[in-house]
């Protein structure tokens, strides 16, 4: 038993100095990279910003692409510190310069001139980023750089970020706030008036399809009957002296008695008769 924790207690040291000696080896070759590129970051900087300054950077935006762009401020750059006495030589793509003229014409606008400070840098994988913390006449912020872990030490990405306030941060968290809220409140009444809705669709099918059904032929109306006129017969036999007066005036008329006939009803006239025709 002794023996096996002797041996895996020598492993475990064989191991561990293996270790240190590769990464202590790794550290000085990289740290030769780190260096050169926070260089390269400085010299990037200074040259972006007195573009910016003299208003150059509408020109190279304009006039050419992104391919275009990363050879032609290679080419600038090269130029502008071969007057200083450096043969600077900077790989770089199109979108990260183009990324550094916008930025950097937005930032500095608000921050004005600017003041680099003491750089960080991190290798993440295949790549260095290099950090520079600049200060401003009215703001601050960071510049971050990105370059490739290999012998090009390409530029991929530089950008201008400001730093933001506590109350930006709290400004910016509760106008996300609000409208992630008023969103789901649109949406939310939305569905509600379209769930609404659907108590309407029954009606406007039935007015569609009643303006699509024939009218009906209207028929003539029926002539109505003609009403027919009975005349009441008026029961005056019990008027006794009403019967004996006509009674009289007939026996004078027919020069007979009255005793002669019998009166056993009256009927009244119609309109036409002659003693009305007469009178008038």
């Amino acid at each position: 038993m002794k023996k096996i924790l002797k041996t895996l207690l020598m492993l475990t040291f064989v191991f561990a100095l293996t270790a240190c000696g590769s990464e202590e080896a790794m550290s000085e070759h990289q740290k030769n990279k780190i260096e050169e590129a926070q260089v390269r970051s400085e010299l990037i900087i200074n040259y972006v910003n007195n573009v910016v300054a003299r208003g150059g950077d509408s020109q190279l935006l304009e006039n050419y692409s992104n391919a275009e762009l990363g050879e032609v401020f290679k080419s600038n750059i090269y130029s502008e510190f071969k007057n200083y006495g450096m043969d600077v030589v900077i790989n770089c793509e199109g979108k990260a310069v183009r990324s550094a003229l916008t930025t950097f014409k937005s930032g500095l606008e608000t921050m004005g001139s600017i003041t680099l400070g003491t750089p960080s840098s991190v290798v993440d994988g295949s790549n260095i980023i290099v950090t520079y913390p600049v200060t401003g006449e009215n703001a601050s912020g960071s510049v971050e750089l990105i370059f490739t872990n290999d012998i090009y030490r390409t530029m991929i990405s530089c950008t201008l970020n400001l730093n933001e306030t506590t109350g930006e941060l709290m400004t910016r968290a509760a106008l996300n706030t609000l409208l992630g809220m008023g969103t789901v409140f649109v949406v939310l009444i939305l569905i509600s008036i379209i769930i609404s809705a659907f108590g309407f669709i029954p009606k406007i099918q039935a007015a569609l399809t009643k303006k699509s059904e024939p009218e009906e032929i209207s028929k003539p109306a029926a002539t109505p009957a003609p009403t027919v006129v009975v005349e009441e017969e008026e029961e005056l036999s019990d008027d006794i002296e009403l019967v004996a007066v006509i009674a009289a005036a007939i026996a004078a008329y027919e020069g007979t008695a009255v005793e002669g006939f019998r009166v056993r009803s009256i009927k009244r006239s119609g309109t036409n008769n002659k003693w009305k025709k007469a009178n008038i």
